[in-house]
C-alpha cells in the first residue's frame, strides 16, 4: 500500500512540476513584467545602485537588504545552475540558454514583487521578532478570510523547502569523486560500521558524510538567520567567484571558440529548421529550466527579505530582482560556455546533467572534476542554510516560534536520513509541496501587484516617500521621511 502511495505521489508531483507550474510562474511572471513596465530591463541600474548604496534606516529587522539578498542567492545557487543547464542543453540544444535568459529577466520582475510586498506586509512571530513571506502577505494584504490560504503556503512550505535531493546528491558525489567501489569495500572503518548497523559499506559511507553535512548545517542554522546571513555574504561572493576563474580558464583557453559558442546559442534559440514546434519545445526546455533555478514566484525570497531591516519597498524589490539575474544570467552563462567549449554531448544517452558537468571540466581543467567538486560541495551546503530558515519561519507561523525550533532540528536530522536512502517517493512528496508552495504565492502577488505598481510610481517620480496604504495593520511603520 506505501508503494502504491508513492507512485500516486510521484506521478501528481510529475504533473504538478510540469507545464503546470511552468505556466504559472512564466505566464505569471510575464504579467508582472508587463504590468510593471518591463521594470527589470527599464530599472536594472537602479537595482545595482541601491546594491552598492550604504543604508542607514534601522528599521525592524535582523539582516540588511544586502545580506538577505545573498542569503537568497545562496539558496537558489545549487545543483540546478550546473546539473540543469547540462540538462537544458542536452533536451533543447544551445538555444535552450538563449530562453533560459529571457525566463531569468521575467523572474527578476516576479522578484521583484516578492521583495516589495515582503517590506509592506512584514508581520511578526510569537516573540515579536519581524517575519516575512507569503503566509504574511496574504493574512496582512488580502485580509483575514484569506488566512486559510497562508495557512495552506506554510504547510506546504515545511516539506517543500526539505533539502532531499541536495543531501541526496551531494553524498552521491562527494562517494563518487573521492572514493571508488574497491576502496568501499575494503575499508575497515566502513566495515565496522556495517557490523554494527547492519548495512552495507557502501551505505554505512553515505550515513558518515550524512552525519558530517548535518553537523556542518547545524553549526550555521542553529544560530538563527543572522548566522546564516553573515555565512551567506562571505561564501556566495567566494563560491561564484571560484566558478567564474574556472569558466575564466576555460574560456581563455579556448578563446577561438568562443564567438562561435555564443552564435549557437542565438542561431538555434530561434531555428525554425525543425519548426515552430520545435521552436515552441526549446523556449519552454529553456525557461523551465530557468524558472526551478531561481525560485521566482514560489515564496522562499519574501521569506528572507521579509527579515531586512529596509523600511522601503520599493529598495527591497530593486535589490531582490537581482537574484535571478546572478544565479539564472551569470552563473548557468558560465556553466552553460564552459559545456558548449568543452562537454560531449555525443551519444548521450537519458537525461543527465553533473555527470556531463564533471566530464567537461576536468577534460579542460587538471583536477577540474575535484574542483566542480569543491564548487557543488559549496553550492549544496549554501543551499541547505537558507532553505532551513525558511521551513522553520513556516513552522513558526503555524506552532510559534518555540515550537518551531523543533522543525529545525528535525531539518538538520532529515539531512542524515535522506543521504542514504532511497529517495524517489519522498522526492516526488518534496516536489509536489514546492510547486504547491507557488500557487498561493502568485496568486497573492498578483492580486496586490497594484498596490506595488503604485509605490514604484511614486519612488520612481521621486515627488514623495511612499506612506503604506490603509490593508496594513497598526503596528506597521507608517514613518515617512524624505526620500534619499
Amino acid at each position: 500500500m506505501l508503494d502504491q502511495l508513492g507512485k500516486y505521489l510521484v506521478s501528481i508531483a510529475d504533473f504538478l512540476c510540469g507545464y503546470p507550474l511552468f505556466f504559472l510562474l512564466i505566464g505569471g511572471g510575464l504579467y508582472l513584467f508587463i504590468r510593471s513596465g518591463a521594470i527589470s530591463v527599464r530599472h536594472l541600474p537602479d537595482a545595482i545602485k541601491e546594491l552598492r548604496k550604504k543604508n542607514d534606516v534601522k528599521e525592524a529587522g535582523q539582516i540588511s537588504s544586502v545580506q538577505a539578498l545573498l542569503s537568497v542567492i545562496a539558496a537558489t545557487v545549487g545543483l540546478g545552475n550546473i546539473a540543469g543547464v547540462a540538462i537544458a542543453l542536452v533536451m533543447g540544444g544551445p538555444g535552450a540558454i538563449f530562453w533560459m535568459w529571457i525566463s531569468a529577466i521575467v523572474g527578476m520582475s516576479t522578484k521583484y514583487h516578492e521583495g516589495a510586498l515582503a517590506i509592506m506586509y512584514k508581520g511578526r512571530d510569537s516573540e515579536g521578532q519581524p517575519k516575512g513571506g507569503p503566509m504574511y502577505i496574504i493574512e496582512r494584504g488580502l485580509g483575514q478570510r484569506w488566512r486559510p490560504m497562508a495557512i495552506f503556503f506554510a504547510f506546504a512550505g515545511m516539506f517543500g523547502t526539505l533539502c532531499i535531493m541536495n543531501a541526496n546528491q551531494l553524498t552521491e558525489g562527494i562517494m563518487t569523486t573521492f572514493s571508488s567501489p574497491e576502496w568501499i569495500e575494503s575499508n575497515s572503518i566502513l566495515g565496522g560500521i556495517s557490523t554494527v548497523t547492519g548495512m552495507s559499506n557502501t551505505s554505512s559511507f553515505k550515513l558518515l558524510i550524512g552525519i558530517t553535512i548535518a553537523l556542518i548545517v547545524a553549526l550555521v542554522v542553529l544560530r538563527g538567520v543572522k548566522r546564516i546571513a553573515r555565512v551567506a555574504s562571505i561564501l556566495v561572493p567566494f563560491m561564484v567567484g571560484v566558478y567564474f576563474l574556472m569558466v575564466l580558464y576555460i574560456i581563455i583557453t579556448n578563446i577561438t571558440d568562443v564567438p562561435g559558442v555564443f552564435k549557437q546559442i542565438f542561431t538555434e534559440a530561434f531555428n525554425l529548421k525543425a519548426g515552430f514546434g520545435a521552436l515552441a519545445g526549446i523556449a519552454i526546455i529553456g525557461a523551465r529550466r530557468a524558472a526551478l533555478v531561481n525560485d521566482a514566484g514560489i515564496g522562499t525570497a519574501s521569506i528572507m527579505h521579509g527579515s531586512s531591516r529596509n523600511d522601503n519597498p520599493v529598495r527591497e524589490g530593486l535589490i531582490a530582482m537581482l537574484g535571478p539575474s546572478i544565479d539564472s544570467g551569470l552563473v548557468c552563462t558560465l556553466t552553460a560556455v564552459a559545456l558548449l567549449l568543452c562537454g560531449d554531448f555525443s551519444n548521450v544517452e537519458g537525461v543527465q546533467g553533473l555527470a556531463i558537468a564533471t566530464q567537461a571540466f576536468d577534460s579542460a581543467i587538471p583536477g577540474g572534476a575535484y574542483m566542480l567538486m569543491f564548487v557543488v560541495i559549496c553550492f549544496g551546503m549554501s543551499s541547505m542554510f537558507s532553505y532551513s530558515y525558511y521551513g522553520t519561519s513556516c513552522a513558526s507561523y503555524l506552532f510559534g516560534t518555540k515550537k518551531a525550533r523543533w522543525y529545525t532540528i528535525a531539518f538538520i536530522l532529515s539531512l542524515i536520513f535522506f543521504a542514504v536512502v532511497p529517495l524517489e517517493a519522498a522526492v516526488g512528496m518534496c516536489d509536489l509541496f514546492y510547486a504547491l508552495m507557488a500557487i498561493p504565492t502568485m496568486i497573492s502577488i498578483i492580486a496586490l501587484s497594484g498596490h506595488v505598481r503604485r509605490a514604484s510610481h511614486l519612488w520612481f517620480s521621486r515627488r514623495e516617500k511612499y506612506i503604506p496604504d490603509q490593508h496594513l495593520p497598526a503596528n506597521t511603520s507608517r514613518q515617512s521621511t524624505k526620500n534619499k
